[in-house]
């Protein structure tokens, strides 16, 4: 069992389904905004990766008529993640799907869009995960996985808010979002041999836009 995986046990799940829906809570529908206003996507099938207590999720399902399914490998955070959805009433629109990005248990192009914040940090594999995100998503399809607050000023407002509980959270963070880590991943996608992509990096985040124009899996 990997590191990432010891540490979402129902503690780990009870934190962060806290913080989401305290300190991080007014971020997850300014996202769920970008990208949908970005794509255009608002039918067929999303999955949200790392989905953890599900606020993304239900953020994306509240904004359009998309079918959500919240992937996430940890029993305890689907329990709160069951309540979330169950409390906003999109339990007809959102299923859990007990999962591992390395190998997702979903077919081939049935994805129209796959979404994921804050979960790719954590991966053990990225260039096996990408090449299943590539392999489930649709012909057409878009991704929006990274991580970010949405614009700056929740950005700014958050950071200075988590720093104050934990003042290393600022050097975990600026890790994620470092030139360096972009190269890492933009790397990756070129050695895995994805055709199209874009990689944004601005006030909304650092968030990688995969668009697929041909069916299939890599090479």
């Amino acid at each position: 069992m990997s590191n990432t995986k010891k540490k979402f046990d129902k503690k780990g799940a009870r934190g962060m389904d806290e913080i989401a829906k305290g300190i991080f809570a007014p971020i997850y529908p300014v996202i769920a905004e970008n990208l949908i206003r970005r794509f255009g996507i608002t039918k067929g099938t999303c999955i949200d990766l790392g989905s953890g207590p599900a606020t993304l999720s239900i953020s994306v399902a509240q904004q359009s008529d998309l079918s959500v399914i919240g992937l996430d490998y940890s029993d305890d955070m689907h329990e709160a993640a069951s309540r979330n959805i169950k409390d906003a009433g999109l339990s007809d629109r959102i299923r859990l799907l007990c999962g591992d990005v390395h190998a997702m248990p979903l077919d081939d192009n049935s994805a129209d869009l796959i979404i994921s914040r804050g979960s790719m940090f954590f991966w053990d594999d990225i260039h096996t995960a990408f090449r299943e995100i590539y392999r489930v998503l649709k012909q057409g399809g878009k991704t929006y996985i990274g991580g970010g607050f949405g614009n700056k000023e929740l950005r700014d407002e958050i950071s200075a808010t988590m720093i104050k509980k934990n003042p290393d959270w600022r050097e975990f963070n600026r890790k994620n979002i470092s030139p360096e880590n972009v190269e890492r991943f933009r790397t990756m996608l070129d050695k895995i041999g994805v055709p199209e992509y874009d990689i944004i990096l601005g006030d909304e985040g650092f968030w990688i836009v995969i668009s697929k124009t041909q069916p299939g899996a890599l090479a």
